[in-house]
Protein backbone atom coordinates (compact mmCIF):
# COMPACT_ATOMS: atom_id res chain seq x y z
CA UNK A 1 0.00 0.00 0.00
CA UNK A 2 1.41 3.47 -0.33
CA UNK A 3 2.21 3.57 -4.06
CA UNK A 4 1.40 6.34 -6.61
CA UNK A 5 0.74 9.90 -6.02
CA UNK A 6 -2.07 12.15 -5.91
CA UNK A 7 -3.27 14.51 -8.72
CA UNK A 8 -5.94 16.39 -9.19
CA UNK A 9 -7.28 14.55 -12.61
CA UNK A 10 -7.15 11.43 -10.91
CA UNK A 11 -9.86 12.84 -7.78
CA UNK A 12 -11.90 15.07 -10.39
CA UNK A 13 -12.33 11.57 -12.90
CA UNK A 14 -13.22 9.29 -9.88
CA UNK A 15 -15.66 11.61 -8.64
CA UNK A 16 -17.54 12.80 -11.96
CA UNK A 17 -17.85 9.01 -12.18
CA UNK A 18 -20.13 8.94 -9.07
CA UNK A 19 -21.90 11.66 -10.17
CA UNK A 20 -20.76 14.66 -8.37
CA UNK A 21 -19.66 18.12 -9.46
CA UNK A 22 -16.23 19.40 -8.70
CA UNK A 23 -15.52 23.15 -8.97
CA UNK A 24 -12.55 24.99 -11.34
CA UNK A 25 -10.51 24.68 -8.01
CA UNK A 26 -10.79 21.10 -7.75
CA UNK A 27 -13.24 21.26 -4.43
CA UNK A 28 -16.49 19.24 -4.46
CA UNK A 29 -19.62 21.07 -4.59
CA UNK A 30 -19.79 22.67 -1.21
CA UNK A 31 -23.90 21.92 -1.69
CA UNK A 32 -23.06 18.35 -0.78
CA UNK A 33 -24.54 16.80 2.24
CA UNK A 34 -22.33 14.31 4.72
CA UNK A 35 -25.84 12.25 3.60
CA UNK A 36 -25.01 12.43 0.48
CA UNK A 37 -21.31 11.56 0.05
CA UNK A 38 -21.13 9.00 3.20
CA UNK A 39 -23.56 6.46 1.93
CA UNK A 40 -22.28 3.45 3.83
CA UNK A 41 -24.70 1.76 5.46
CA UNK A 42 -22.25 -0.38 8.16
CA UNK A 43 -18.83 -1.22 8.80
CA UNK A 44 -17.17 -1.88 5.52
CA UNK A 45 -15.23 -5.08 5.33
CA UNK A 46 -12.13 -2.77 4.20
CA UNK A 47 -12.17 -0.52 7.14
CA UNK A 48 -13.04 -3.31 9.80
CA UNK A 49 -9.93 -2.83 12.95
CA UNK A 50 -10.21 -6.21 13.58
CA UNK A 51 -6.71 -8.22 13.81
CA UNK A 52 -5.24 -5.78 11.59
CA UNK A 53 -2.08 -3.92 11.09
CA UNK A 54 -1.92 -0.96 9.27
CA UNK A 55 1.64 -0.32 7.40
CA UNK A 56 3.09 2.82 6.05
CA UNK A 57 6.35 0.99 3.84
CA UNK A 58 9.11 2.91 1.78
CA UNK A 59 8.97 2.73 -1.55
CA UNK A 60 10.37 3.68 -5.00
CA UNK A 61 7.43 6.66 -5.11
CA UNK A 62 7.99 7.51 -1.48
CA UNK A 63 11.19 6.83 -0.27
CA UNK A 64 10.73 9.10 2.87
CA UNK A 65 7.18 8.39 4.07
CA UNK A 66 5.57 10.68 6.58
CA UNK A 67 2.09 8.78 7.93
CA UNK A 68 -0.44 11.19 8.98
CA UNK A 69 -3.71 9.35 10.57
CA UNK A 70 -6.79 11.67 10.31
CA UNK A 71 -9.41 10.36 12.70
CA UNK A 72 -13.18 11.77 11.90
CA UNK A 73 -15.89 12.09 14.83
CA UNK A 74 -18.63 9.74 13.17
CA UNK A 75 -21.12 10.48 15.66
CA UNK A 76 -24.43 12.36 15.38
CA UNK A 77 -23.18 16.21 14.86
CA UNK A 78 -20.01 15.97 13.32
CA UNK A 79 -21.25 14.61 10.07
CA UNK A 80 -20.63 18.41 8.25
CA UNK A 81 -17.17 18.63 9.71
CA UNK A 82 -16.38 15.33 7.69
CA UNK A 83 -18.31 16.48 4.45
CA UNK A 84 -16.17 19.44 4.58
CA UNK A 85 -12.87 16.87 4.61
CA UNK A 86 -13.86 14.81 1.83
CA UNK A 87 -14.90 18.10 -0.60
CA UNK A 88 -11.57 19.41 0.24
CA UNK A 89 -9.66 16.43 0.35
CA UNK A 90 -7.60 17.65 -2.89
CA UNK A 91 -7.16 20.92 -2.23
CA UNK A 92 -5.38 19.43 0.83
CA UNK A 93 -2.95 16.85 -0.60
CA UNK A 94 -2.26 19.34 -3.78
CA UNK A 95 -1.08 21.32 -1.85
CA UNK A 96 0.96 19.53 0.37
CA UNK A 97 2.40 17.79 -2.90
CA UNK A 98 3.98 21.26 -3.29
CA UNK A 99 6.66 20.57 -0.19
CA UNK A 100 5.98 17.48 1.16
CA UNK A 101 5.55 14.85 -1.63
CA UNK A 102 6.03 11.54 0.31
CA UNK A 103 3.01 12.38 3.08
CA UNK A 104 0.67 9.22 3.33
CA UNK A 105 -2.80 9.02 4.92
CA UNK A 106 -4.97 6.41 6.95
CA UNK A 107 -7.81 7.87 7.68
CA UNK A 108 -10.09 6.52 10.71
CA UNK A 109 -13.61 6.93 11.56
CA UNK A 110 -13.95 7.45 15.99
CA UNK A 111 -17.43 6.76 17.28
CA UNK A 112 -17.99 5.92 21.22
CA UNK A 113 -16.93 2.82 22.21
CA UNK A 114 -19.48 2.73 25.06
CA UNK A 115 -22.73 3.21 22.77
CA UNK A 116 -22.34 2.74 18.97
CA UNK A 117 -22.09 -0.47 16.80
CA UNK A 118 -18.88 0.81 14.62
CA UNK A 119 -17.16 3.03 16.93
CA UNK A 120 -13.75 2.39 15.12
CA UNK A 121 -13.25 2.20 11.32
CA UNK A 122 -9.32 2.19 9.57
CA UNK A 123 -8.36 2.27 6.30
CA UNK A 124 -5.01 1.29 5.25
CA UNK A 125 -1.96 4.11 4.29
CA UNK A 126 -2.43 5.58 1.10
CA UNK A 127 -1.15 8.26 -0.84
CA UNK A 128 -3.18 8.36 -4.10
CA UNK A 129 -7.03 8.78 -5.48
CA UNK A 130 -7.62 5.96 -2.86
CA UNK A 131 -7.07 8.34 0.13
CA UNK A 132 -10.87 9.98 -1.42
CA UNK A 133 -11.73 6.13 -2.22
CA UNK A 134 -11.52 4.78 1.03
CA UNK A 135 -12.96 8.06 2.60
CA UNK A 136 -15.88 7.29 0.82
CA UNK A 137 -16.33 3.80 2.21
CA UNK A 138 -16.35 5.27 6.27
CA UNK A 139 -20.11 4.40 8.00
CA UNK A 140 -21.01 7.66 9.17
CA UNK A 141 -22.80 6.09 11.89
CA UNK A 142 -24.46 9.50 13.53
CA UNK A 143 -24.21 7.79 17.33
CA UNK A 144 -22.83 8.92 20.07
CA UNK A 145 -24.41 8.73 23.70
CA UNK A 146 -24.70 10.70 27.00
CA UNK A 147 -21.45 10.46 28.23
CA UNK A 148 -20.16 13.88 26.82
CA UNK A 149 -17.07 12.39 25.15
CA UNK A 150 -16.67 10.14 22.50
CA UNK A 151 -13.73 7.71 22.63
CA UNK A 152 -11.20 10.22 20.93
CA UNK A 153 -8.25 8.20 21.88
CA UNK A 154 -8.98 4.97 19.65
CA UNK A 155 -7.24 6.63 16.97
CA UNK A 156 -4.00 6.50 19.25
CA UNK A 157 -4.85 2.91 20.64
CA UNK A 158 -4.95 2.06 16.80
CA UNK A 159 -1.80 3.74 15.91
CA UNK A 160 0.41 2.41 18.90
CA UNK A 161 -0.57 -1.08 19.00
CA UNK A 162 -1.81 -1.77 14.67
CA UNK A 163 0.36 0.27 12.56
CA UNK A 164 3.84 -0.04 11.55
CA UNK A 165 5.89 2.25 10.11
CA UNK A 166 9.28 2.88 8.36
CA UNK A 167 9.90 6.15 9.57
CA UNK A 168 10.90 4.49 12.85
CA UNK A 169 13.79 3.37 11.38
CA UNK A 170 14.92 6.49 10.63
CA UNK A 171 14.16 7.81 14.25
CA UNK A 172 11.23 9.72 12.99
CA UNK A 173 7.92 9.39 13.79
CA UNK A 174 4.32 10.04 12.53
CA UNK A 175 1.35 12.18 12.98
CA UNK A 176 -2.28 11.86 14.66
CA UNK A 177 -4.90 14.39 13.84
CA UNK A 178 -8.42 13.73 15.67
CA UNK A 179 -11.67 15.56 14.81
CA UNK A 180 -14.56 16.21 17.03
CA UNK A 181 -16.46 18.87 18.80
CA UNK A 182 -16.68 17.26 22.39
CA UNK A 183 -14.48 16.87 25.24
CA UNK A 184 -11.82 13.98 25.44
CA UNK A 185 -12.50 10.70 26.81
CA UNK A 186 -10.92 10.02 30.27
CA UNK A 187 -10.00 6.24 28.69
CA UNK A 188 -11.39 3.46 26.58
CA UNK A 189 -13.68 0.51 27.70
CA UNK A 190 -11.94 -2.62 28.66
CA UNK A 191 -14.18 -4.85 27.01
CA UNK A 192 -15.79 -3.32 23.87
CA UNK A 193 -12.23 -2.33 22.50
CA UNK A 194 -11.25 -5.95 23.06
CA UNK A 195 -14.29 -6.73 20.91
CA UNK A 196 -14.09 -4.37 18.17
CA UNK A 197 -10.17 -5.04 17.31
CA UNK A 198 -9.54 -8.43 19.00
CA UNK A 199 -6.73 -7.45 21.79
CA UNK A 200 -6.50 -8.55 24.95
CA UNK A 201 -6.50 -6.44 27.66
CA UNK A 202 -6.04 -6.52 31.73
CA UNK A 203 -8.64 -3.79 32.00
CA UNK A 204 -9.53 0.04 30.64
CA UNK A 205 -7.25 1.73 28.78
CA UNK A 206 -6.43 5.41 30.77
CA UNK A 207 -5.55 7.92 28.57
CA UNK A 208 -2.58 9.67 30.39
CA UNK A 209 -1.61 6.16 29.91
CA UNK A 210 -2.33 6.05 26.26
CA UNK A 211 -1.02 8.99 25.76
CA UNK A 212 2.77 8.44 26.80
CA UNK A 213 3.12 5.13 25.01
CA UNK A 214 1.56 6.53 21.73
CA UNK A 215 3.52 9.76 22.26
CA UNK A 216 6.97 7.64 21.82
CA UNK A 217 6.10 6.79 17.76
CA UNK A 218 3.09 9.80 17.20
CA UNK A 219 2.89 13.99 17.60
CA UNK A 220 -0.87 13.95 18.32
CA UNK A 221 -3.24 17.15 17.54
CA UNK A 222 -6.91 17.14 18.22
CA UNK A 223 -8.97 19.74 16.27
CA UNK A 224 -12.14 20.88 17.67
CA UNK A 225 -14.72 21.92 15.48
CA UNK A 226 -16.88 24.62 16.44
CA UNK A 227 -20.45 24.13 14.37
CA UNK A 228 -22.81 25.80 16.12
CA UNK A 229 -23.73 28.77 18.33
CA UNK A 230 -23.45 28.52 21.09
CA UNK A 231 -20.78 25.89 21.07
CA UNK A 232 -21.69 24.23 24.70
CA UNK A 233 -18.27 22.20 24.81
CA UNK A 234 -15.82 24.41 23.91
CA UNK A 235 -15.00 24.83 27.15
CA UNK A 236 -14.75 21.87 29.16
CA UNK A 237 -13.34 20.38 25.59
CA UNK A 238 -10.39 22.37 25.81
CA UNK A 239 -9.53 21.82 29.31
CA UNK A 240 -9.99 18.20 29.09
CA UNK A 241 -7.41 18.06 26.20
CA UNK A 242 -5.08 20.35 27.29
CA UNK A 243 -4.70 18.48 30.92
CA UNK A 244 -3.13 16.22 28.17
CA UNK A 245 -1.83 17.33 25.15
CA UNK A 246 0.50 20.79 24.85
CA UNK A 247 -1.69 24.03 24.38
CA UNK A 248 -0.97 24.53 20.93
CA UNK A 249 -1.68 20.79 20.00
CA UNK A 250 -5.60 21.21 20.67
CA UNK A 251 -6.95 23.61 18.19
CA UNK A 252 -10.17 25.18 17.45
CA UNK A 253 -11.61 25.98 13.94
CA UNK A 254 -14.53 26.19 12.21
CA UNK A 255 -15.97 24.37 9.41
CA UNK A 256 -14.42 26.63 6.75
CA UNK A 257 -10.97 26.25 8.60
CA UNK A 258 -10.67 22.91 8.63
CA UNK A 259 -8.79 22.15 4.97
CA UNK A 260 -6.44 24.64 5.92
CA UNK A 261 -5.60 24.14 9.32
CA UNK A 262 -4.78 20.46 8.44
CA UNK A 263 -2.18 21.29 5.86
CA UNK A 264 -0.69 23.70 8.54
CA UNK A 265 -0.49 20.74 11.09
CA UNK A 266 0.95 18.83 8.30
CA UNK A 267 3.64 21.58 7.39
CA UNK A 268 4.44 22.47 10.13
CA UNK A 269 5.07 18.61 11.41
CA UNK A 270 6.97 17.95 8.45
CA UNK A 271 9.22 20.57 8.53
CA UNK A 272 9.94 19.78 12.09
CA UNK A 273 10.68 16.08 12.01
CA UNK A 274 12.20 15.71 8.25
CA UNK A 275 13.76 19.32 7.08
CA UNK A 276 14.54 17.21 4.12
CA UNK A 277 11.60 17.72 2.51
CA UNK A 278 11.85 21.12 0.05
CA UNK A 279 10.48 20.87 -3.02
CA UNK A 280 12.53 21.67 -6.13
CA UNK A 281 11.58 25.27 -6.65
CA UNK A 282 10.17 25.99 -2.71
CA UNK A 283 11.85 29.35 -1.83
CA UNK A 284 14.11 28.38 0.98
CA UNK A 285 16.22 30.65 3.72
CA UNK A 286 19.86 31.32 4.49
CA UNK A 287 19.66 28.15 6.77
CA UNK A 288 18.47 26.13 3.31
CA UNK A 289 14.46 25.64 5.13
CA UNK A 290 11.81 25.82 2.93
CA UNK A 291 9.56 28.70 3.37
CA UNK A 292 5.89 27.90 3.07
CA UNK A 293 3.22 30.19 2.16
CA UNK A 294 1.48 31.53 5.45
CA UNK A 295 -1.44 30.48 6.80
CA UNK A 296 -3.84 31.83 9.61
CA UNK A 297 -5.05 29.79 11.89
CA UNK A 298 -8.94 30.07 11.79
CA UNK A 299 -10.82 30.40 14.81
CA UNK A 300 -14.79 30.66 15.55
Amino acid sequence: MGYGFWTKKDFVAYNTSRGRTVDDRGNLDSRLTDQQLFTQKNLHPRLNPRNVVRECCDSKDHPNTIPVILALDVTGSMGAASAEVAKKMNEVMTSLYETIPDVEFLVMGIGDLAYDSVPIQISQFEADIRIAEQLDLVFMEHGGGGNAFESYTAAWYMASRHTRLDCWKRGEKGLIITMGDEPLNPYLPQQPLQNVTGDKLQGDVETSDLYRETMEKYEIYHLHVTHRQPDLYLSSAERAFRKVLPEDHMIVTNLDGISQTLIRIIRDFAEKTAPQWTAAGTETDEKGKSILPEITWPVE
